[in-house]
């Protein structure tokens, strides 16, 4: 059962985090019509600079769920088929049996069996998901890189298959997005940030969300710190970053209240309409870049709380910032939440990243945002 909110012990667990390492972290929370906000810690470790809950934040892939959104709107009004295949819309970009057997909702799904061109793009993370051979070079060396969706694109293609199309469990790709946003470009004429932020961003009154069109973050933010498994050491600013590397599938820049806004009228069917939103929560299993499997649908997590229920939404990263945002099933309960350190779990003698404290800190705020008012959880924040 969800707990109303309580600011007292929902602030205790953020300073939590912050004690547990994290240079800053800011979150809002919402219970029907009662909304907290919160932030602890710095958004610049060498002023003391401290974070504050209207800051703008790269939120990662969270982007994906308003591109989802777009490619949707798109299916609504008859210009893209679902389960039509991506070789019939853009048949030099996946050519041949392949654009054949790949449907649009397969690329929405990450079950088209196509592989994240990320390692290729980044020589030093050729080794990727295999953390301990990779090294953090080309995470600094690509900073004011300026890529083409269609090269990284093609790479992705050419790269081996971690799969067959259609297959599960499907395997997380930010070419499946890349490809996408192309999707867009070809059915409505327009690029994709200009129509993600015509029918999506201003569609939903988002007043501090935009898709940026250079490295800066123009309003006021946190500065990002990037560790890379301690690699990097000490962490290292990448808020200035050109962002083609992931282009408008994981570019965005928002606030907290912004996706809290957002995910309530997706979810309420004010986005897309109800059908297509049903069609989003129909998930199927997929590998994360962690190694997980998660509930996916078309650009939605699903994702069970015990003792809270269901809720949907999405996480994302960049390079030294993260963020989360979820929104119950029936509405009533929101929880977005930024922070400006990534990849801070050193990697052990398997080569696997360790445990943190920061680990059970941040999973400790998730659950009393989501409304576990359980004994135990307050107990950790007192």
């Amino acid at each position: 059962m969800q707990n109303l909110l309580d600011p007292t012990e929902l602030h205790a667990a953020l300073e939590d985090v912050h004690r547990a390492g994290m240079p800053g972290v800011f979150a809002e929370v919402r219970d029907g019509a009662q909304v907290w906000r919160g932030a602890a810690g710095v958004a610049d470790l060498a002023t003391g600079r401290p974070v504050s809950t209207n800051m703008r934040h790269r939120v990662g892939s969270i982007s994906k769920t308003f591109t989802a959104a777009a490619v949707l709107q798109q299916a609504e009004s008859g210009l893209i088929g679902l389960d039509t295949p991506i070789g019939h819309y853009l048949p030099e970009l996946v050519p041949g049996q392949r654009g054949d057997a790949i449907t649009v909702r397969m690329l929405i799904n990450h079950t088209s069996g196509l592989p994240d061109y990320l390692p290729y793009a980044y020589p030093s993370l050729k080794t990727f998901p295999l953390l301990a051979d990779t090294t953090p070079e080309s995470i600094t060396d690509n900073r004011m890189t300026r890529f083409h969706p269609t090269e990284l694109i093609g790479m992705g293609i050419a790269a081996p298959a971690p799969g067959r199309p259609g297959d599960t469990p499907g395997v997380y790709s930010n070419t499946n997005y890349l490809l996408l946003c192309q999707l867009l470009e070809e059915v409505t004429g327009l690029a994709a940030e200009q129509c993600i932020t015509e029918n999506v961003i201003e569609r939903a009154g988002l007043r501090d969300t935009t898709l940026p069109s250079g490295p800066e973050i123009d309003e006021p933010h946190a500065l990002h710190y990037e560790a890379w498994f301690g690699m990097i050491d000490p962490p290292r600013d990448f808020s200035v970053y050109d962002m083609s590397w992931v282009g408008p599938a994981a570019s965005l820049i928002s606030t907290v209240a912004d996706l809290n806004r957002f995910f309530g009228l997706l979810l309420a069917g004010e986005i897309v309409a109800p059908s297509s939103l049903a069609e989003m929560q129909r998930t199927v299993p997929v590998v994360s870049f962690e190694g997980k499997v998660i509930d996916y649908g078309l650009g939605l997590h699903k994702t069970q709380v015990p003792g809270c229920g269901t809720f949907w939404g999405h996480d994302g990263s960049a390079w030294g910032s993260g963020a989360l945002s979820m929104t119950s099933a029936d509405g009533t309960r929101q929880m977005s939440v930024a922070v400006n350190l990534q990849r801070w779990n050193r990697l052990g003698s398997s080569g696997k990243p360790q445990p943190h404290p920061l680990d059970g800190a941040i999973a400790a705020f998730h659950r009393m945002a989501l409304g576990d008012g359980s004994a135990d959880v307050r107990r950790v924040h007192r």
